[in-house]
């Protein structure tokens, strides 16, 4: 089992806390299904990759900064390759700052690992965390590899922008903390209304030839209308469910849905 990065550094107060969800994304990306799927995807010498060059893997709405990190730390592991670069996006300026932290402690203890010859010690290349929404910052076909765990619990609508702007009000009142803590899971009608707008951006944003995405989705949700709306994207796309969470009753029931992009499609 590879190690989980250390979150003690993350206020949870204003910060999501790693917590099932999260592990069962890192317990899907660690699997041995998808390590070997991954690693046969981004195989360093094939043709699609040669020309693509390094993969560059995208976490929307980082929080803590544990799956970058993970993914980031453990690259070789994953993907097959360590020249992974690797780019993280959060609505939450805090969220930002403390996954820059996240993978660099992440990375640092990855670099003694590799030091003492240890394979997991293979890490990538953080390029940066930028405070903004969604996949939106980043340009057509450039994003790999795209992790989200999204904000899925069913409410009344999704919270309002955070009005706090690159680290103003560092002491914030107890009601600015909660409401930057609610963009984490707060997801509007039937938990969707972030995903959705994700999901439109997904066909722009993700490569044209390996482009892959994992994606976090509750019961309430409906994953097997979500999964129906996305096999309508046409023949040039696949998805399938990769992981559950048990056989837990009610809604929150997870699992993880892995959307590819098949090589060469428009």
């Amino acid at each position: 089992m590879l190690p989980t990065p250390s979150t003690s550094h993350v206020n949870t107060d204003r910060i999501y806390e790693p917590a099932e969800d999260s592990y069962l994304l890192l317990d899907t990306l660690s699997s041995a299904v998808e390590t070997k799927f991954l690693s046969q995807h981004f195989k360093a010498d094939s043709t699609i990759c040669k020309a693509a060059g390094p993969p560059l893997v995208l976490e929307v709405g980082t929080g803590s900064g544990v799956l970058l990190a993970f993914v980031t730390a453990h690259a070789r592991l994953l993907l097959g390759r360590s020249d992974v670069l690797a780019v993280g996006s959060d609505i939450n300026y805090f969220a930002c700052c403390a996954s820059r932290e996240t993978v660099r402690q992440a990375n640092k203890e990855a670099g003694k690992q590799a030091a003492n010859g240890n394979t997991a010690g293979s890490c990538g290349e953080l390029l940066t965390i930028l405070h903004g929404d969604l996949a939106s910052p980043f340009r057509s076909g450039a994003v790999d590899l795209l992790i989200f765990n999204p904000p899925y619990v069913p409410t009344s609508q999704v919270p309002a922008p955070p009005r706090v702007i690159e680290g103003k009000e560092k002491d914030g009142s107890f009601e600015h903390d909660s409401h930057l803590l609610s963009l984490s899971y707060e997801g509007g009608k039937d938990g969707m209304e972030v995903t959705k707008k994700l999901l439109e951006q997904l066909p722009d944003v993700l490569n044209k030839d390996r482009g892959v995405a994992y994606i976090l989705l509750c019961q309430q949700n409906g994953p097997e209308e979500v999964t129906a709306s996305i096999r309508k994207w046409g023949k040039s796309w696949t998805v399938e469910v990769v992981a559950r969470s048990g056989t837990k009753a009610g809604w929150e029931k997870l699992q993880v849905i892995r959307i590819c992009r098949k090589s060469g499609s428009d």
